[in-house]
């Protein structure tokens, strides 16, 4: 036996590192970590709070497809104004998460609820009191879907839509097929796109 080679009793076991702690090492990673951890709960927490704010927005292109797909043309067309309608009362009033439900809906501006029971239409720059909404038509209609739009609208589409829910079933029928494409398509993409005040 060669005595220069060790024996196994001689061998002595590798001393193992300690392990590797992932943990930052410094404060200054701590509060970068705290303030990753916050910026992420705040993004979630917006996300959700406008997916939520939108529900109505989703229900009503689920039945915007609903119509269109449907084998009822005539009852499909005079649905479409009623549900433009919906959508609009159902918009969320500008700071609609900071106070109760239904608190102060007309209180916001009595001058406008006054001026529209008295028959004067309200100013285009200032937003209308939620429950005047339902009360719209005509000129006051097309002004509110026109401001609510983030592209043009047709100058005649409030006069389409009461077309629409007032005409005679013959008139609707009469329709081409590419007029009913194109006021699906205009409503389609105003419930889609319509600005609703943060």
């Amino acid at each position: 036996m060669n005595p220069n080679i060790p024996s196994i009793d001689q061998l002595k076991e590798i001393a193992v590192p300690a392990p590797f702690s992932y943990a930052p090492q410094t404060w200054g990673w701590w509060v970068l970590l705290c303030l990753l951890v916050i910026a992420v709960l705040l993004v979630s927490a917006r996300r959700y709070w406008q997916w939520r704010r939108d529900r109505y927005r989703r229900e009503a292109l689920v039945r915007l497809v609903e119509l269109q797909n449907s084998d009822d043309q005539l009852q499909a067309l005079r649905e479409l104004p009623e549900l433009l309608k919906r959508v609009a009362l159902s918009m969320p009033p500008p700071g609609w998460n900071t106070k109760p439900v239904g608190a102060g809906l007309l209180a916001k501006a009595p001058d406008q609820t006054t001026s529209m029971l008295n028959g004067s239409p309200p100013s285009r720059a200032s937003p209308l009191p939620q429950g005047v909404v339902g009360a719209l038509g005509g000129e006051d209609w097309q002004a509110f879907l026109e401001r609510h739009s983030s592209q043009p609208l047709p100058a005649d589409f409030s006069q389409q839509l009461a077309q629409l829910a007032y005409a005679p079933d013959a008139t609707l029928s009469a329709l081409p097929s590419n007029q009913r494409n194109q006021l699906f398509a205009t409503c389609k993409h105003w419930v889609e796109h319509h600005h609703v005040a943060a």
